[in-house]
């Protein structure tokens, strides 16, 4: 089993915006609840499987698998929930660490959210001058709440 050991954060300013490489991710949900979910993504022109177990802190358990792109966009058309999740994301290294910055697009358009995967939950890193508060374990914040709950609904802009 593969543990993820992630942490997320707004974004303080648009000092990001012209660093890293982009890239446009889709993705839906095949099942999104507390305790698990299963996601297909198509992320350039690769398909992807992922199952994520419960979080617990910043980490969870997780399983990803590479599925023929084909089947990805079909699976996207025919059984994911909806609205699916479309974002562009940008890798920008930093102090030895890559930070993922996604910026959403569609209904969740206006959000954009800094990720860091990490060795061990108590890992020190170096945060960029262009990240902001952190949303770890905020529920509202997953990709999976978002097909619930797109941005575009809430009633409370984030600080």
């Amino acid at each position: 089993m593969g543990i993820e050991i992630e942490r997320k954060f707004l974004l303080a300013n648009d000092g990001w915006r012209n660093l890293g490489t982009a890239t446009l991710l889709r993705q839906g949900y095949l099942c999104a609840d507390p305790v698990r979910t299963v996601r297909v993504r198509i992320e350039g022109e690769q398909g992807v499987l992922t199952i994520k177990s419960k979080s617990e802190g910043a980490s969870r358990g997780e399983w990803e698998y590479p599925i023929p792109l084909l089947d990805a966009a079909e699976l996207l058309e025919r059984l994911c929930e909806r609205p699916l999740v479309e974002k562009t994301r940008r890798r920008i290294e930093h102090a030895g660490f890559t930070w993922e910055v996604d910026e959403f697009l569609g209904e969740n358009a206006g959000l954009v959210v800094a990720e860091i995967e990490l060795p061990a939950e108590d890992t020190v890193f170096d945060k960029p001058d262009w990240i902001g508060q952190e949303v770890t374990g905020e529920k509202r914040y997953y990709n999976s709440s978002l097909i619930k709950a797109p941005y575009s609904t809430w009633t409370a802009t984030p600080t």
